[in-house]
């Protein structure tokens, strides 16, 4: 996939993530990286009759069945080995970084 932007800043990465982009740096080791931000998502409760996506039970395990659930934004990385790790932060190298890559 080609991208649309090269060589920017964090904070320019950092834009284009909230407005939905996929973004990785050309510094990072593991290729095939990039990072998203993951959208506010509600749920019902587990509990409902509702037929709708609802809270599961392995997350109602922890918040109850009965609560709904409310997530705010987060950002994930998709890392060289095909898995999520939910909850990326930058580190200072990221932030200071300018090589920063828009890839859609």
């Amino acid at each position: 996939m080609k991208p649309i932007m090269e060589n920017v800043t964090f904070g320019k990465a950092l834009e284009m993530l909230k407005r939905g982009s996929r973004v990785t740096r050309s510094g990072w080791n593991g290729k095939g990286q990039w990072v998203v931000r993951m959208p506010e998502l509600q749920l019902p409760p587990y509990s409902t009759q509702d037929t709708n996506r609802k809270v599961n039970d392995r997350t109602a395990k922890w918040i109850g069945e009965d609560a709904p659930l409310n997530c705010r934004p987060y950002y994930v990385l998709f890392n060289n080995q095909g898995e999520w790790q939910p909850g990326w932060l930058p580190s200072q190298g990221d932030l200071e970084a300018n090589d920063w890559i828009i890839l859609d």
